[in-house]
């Protein structure tokens, strides 16, 4: 008896087909001169976000300056979707907003192809290493200052006192990568640990300086992530407003919500990029806490 044997074929991807038109703007993308690639990038973008199927290939191009302009418009469009994507998040109802989460759609704004999963994994690589290190230590030592210890001391995470208003100290994604952060994001970085281990700590939006609160049924202690962790009492934080002329309201001392945490971090970063002369930066912020404060 024949058998008969079949072999399947997988056919490779087809091609995207290059019209006549996108070709000759391919080929005006190797222009360095910055009128001719303002002109042709302002075409591109107005035949909208498919062109990215004729432009990525382009990311791989021989020539330098054709890789570098293809690459930044795809990065525009890709940015455009997060910023759609993170909008629509700020526009839900607060109890539905996740403050990891949304840090990570954050981020993603500014770094559009952010793995969200992948830094959320390292989050719960370093929150096992921090549950392996307490239960390692002495549990007749306070729970803070271990917490501490393994954070500032083993970890090397610090506040970016030399250069506090880089904008990368806000997103998450650069404070773990780099170890380092202004005092929003360094308070993020500790109450996202924190919560994996089931600590109660949130983080506190004192006027100026953010901090972190971990309070039970036996105590209330605030802590300064930006300075290695430093603990203070309740009447430190008052003094905190005194000495830089706050009221001293009960609100400033109270949990911030993850709609609050979120729409702290765009202030910053709105103010940042006012200061750094970064207008479209500074709308894109200034829209996000529109919506998160509405």
């Amino acid at each position: 008896m024949l058998t008969t044997t079949y072999k399947t074929t997988i056919a490779e991807p087809a091609a995207p087909v290059v019209e006549p038109e996108h070709l000759a703007l391919i080929k005006l993308l190797g222009d360095d001169d910055p009128l001719v690639y303002h002109a042709v990038r302002e075409k591109i973008i107005s035949l909208g976000s498919d062109t990215r199927i004729w432009l990525k290939p382009c990311q791989n191009s021989n020539d330098a300056t054709v890789r570098r302009h293809a690459t930044e418009i795809v990065r525009h469009f890709d940015q455009s979707v997060a910023d759609t994507r993170f909008m629509s998040y700020c526009l839900q109802e607060p109890e539905s907003i996740d403050l990891e989460q949304g840090a990570l759609l954050l981020a993603q704004t500014e770094y559009p192809h952010l793995d969200a999963a992948a830094y959320s994994a390292s989050l719960d690589h370093l929150a096992q290493e921090l549950r392996e290190w307490l239960a390692a230590t002495d549990p007749q030592q306070r729970l803070l200052p271990r917490v501490n210890q393994f954070l500032f001391d083993e970890k090397g995470f610090t506040g970016n006192m030399e250069n506090y208003y880089d904008p990368e100290n806000t997103f998450i994604n650069q404070v773990l990568d780099r170890r380092t952060g202004n005092p929003v994001g360094m308070c993020l970085l500790y109450t996202l640990l924190m919560r994996r281990l089931d600590f109660p700590v949130n983080p506190i939006g004192l006027p100026g300086h953010s901090v972190c609160q971990y309070k039970d049924e036996h105590e209330e202690v605030y802590i300064d992530a930006f300075n290695l962790g430093k603990l203070l009492t309740r009447h430190d934080c008052i003094e905190h407003l005194k000495r830089c002329r706050h009221e001293v309201r009960d609100e400033y001392l109270q949990p911030m919500t993850a709609r609050r945490t979120l729409a702290r971090m765009c202030g910053n970063l709105e103010q940042i990029y006012m200061e750094m002369k970064r207008t479209a930066d500074s709308g894109r912020f200034q829209r996000y806490l529109f919506a998160l404060t509405r």
